[in-house]
């Protein structure tokens, strides 16, 4: 409502000085028709003017602020070189000297906005109303690979409410994923359109503040996407969050913090301890003679001595050892006995 006073506030002036223009009889004289089409042309003038303040309805708070930021400048720079050179600018002349002096002030704010408009990015430590944007939740926002995107368990660790950090979808990282899934592999697209909807699963949840950045640095030039995400999360202090062992290499080459969902899948494995009795059920032999091989519900690995004649039951199994390695945790362990309905192993009583 506040936005639609303003407007109507600034027709009813507009059409004011419009009709004050048109009744001036310095400016037009006895002219019949200029009165007219001054007011006109001034209404015109702040129809355009609103029509394209409704239309971008989406507007960049440090573009508007490099327009402001030029305009001033400019204005005091010409103020200045107007002062410069007034001994050389015609006195005789008062139509011509301002329209020189509205010249000179054209060029100058029109040179001060262009550079303002292609430097913001570059001298933020310079040009501060860069730095205008709305305060980020948590200590470090969250720059989101294409990986991490595909693989989904994104969207389920932030559903857990444990990450109140802002997360960062570059608008380069969108590109490749609509590449992915305009792929004529199947997989490939499977996995593409899977990103996507893992994106607007996210963008649709309320409680997660998902940002698309869109802007190009200049830093970005010619870069491939995996430079792009390390240069985008140290312009922006953030993390990389991504499964790339490779990405995960060069993030700590250039000293940007990486949060690797693989690393954090097995920090979150439960520990066993030799001497410990798990419930597995063995799936497969292994490669070893006698050996059986189960899984526990997270994935890990279970190799059991004697398992092998047991392949389809549910047994009992005494840790014997623990591996971690580069895939994962691996638990050896040696046959007990077959678990009983009752959740009791055959070497129990009951």
């Amino acid at each position: 409502m506040a936005l639609v006073i303003l407007r109507c506030v600034f027709l009813a002036v507009a059409i004011a000085l419009g009709f004050q223009i048109a009744t001036s009889d310095e400016l037009f004289g006895d002219n019949r028709y200029l009165p007219w089409i001054g007011f006109l042309g001034v209404i015109a003038a702040a129809v355009g003017v609103l029509v394209a303040d409704v239309a971008s309805r989406h507007k960049r708070l440090d573009t508007i602020t490099a327009f402001y930021f030029g305009a001033i400048i400019g204005l005091f720079l010409t103020y200045v070189l107007q002062l410069a050179l007034s001994p050389l600018l015609p006195k005789a002349n008062t139509w011509t000297a301002n329209w020189l002096q509205l010249a000179l002030a054209t060029m100058v704010c029109y040179l001060c906005i262009s550079v303002l408009l292609q430097t913001k990015d570059d001298f933020r430590f310079i040009i501060p109303y860069v730095e205008f944007a709305k305060e980020i939740k948590g200590l470090k926002p969250y720059v989101l690979d294409t990986s991490v995107v595909i693989d989904g368990r994104i969207a389920d660790v932030v559903e857990t409410r444990i990450v109140d950090n802002q997360l960062i979808m570059p608008q380069f990282v969108i590109a490749e994923l609509q590449a992915i899934a305009d792929s004529s592999d199947k997989l490939r697209r499977a996995r593409g359109r899977r990103g996507l909807d893992i994106l607007n699963r996210l963008r649709s949840d309320p409680k997660v503040d998902l940002v698309v950045f869109d802007r190009e640095l200049p830093q970005f030039a010619g870069q491939p996407v995996d430079q792009k995400l390390v240069l985008l999360a140290k312009h922006l202090e953030g993390k990389v969050v991504t499964n790339d062992y490779n990405l995960n290499k060069v993030a700590r080459l250039h000293n940007v913090g990486v949060i690797n969902l693989n690393d954090l899948s097995n920090a979150l494995k439960p520990i066993f301890l030799p001497g410990e009795t798990i419930e597995v059920r063995i799936v497969k032999p292994g490669e070893e003679s006698g050996q059986g091989v189960g899984y526990l519900e997270d994935g890990t690995m279970v190799v059991i001595e004697g398992g092998r004649e047991h392949i389809g039951e549910n047994v009992g199994a005494l840790v014997t050892s623990v591996l971690q390695t580069s895939a994962g945790r691996m638990v050896f362990g040696r046959y007990e006995g077959q678990i009983s309905p009752n959740g009791r192993t055959g070497g129990e009583r009951a």
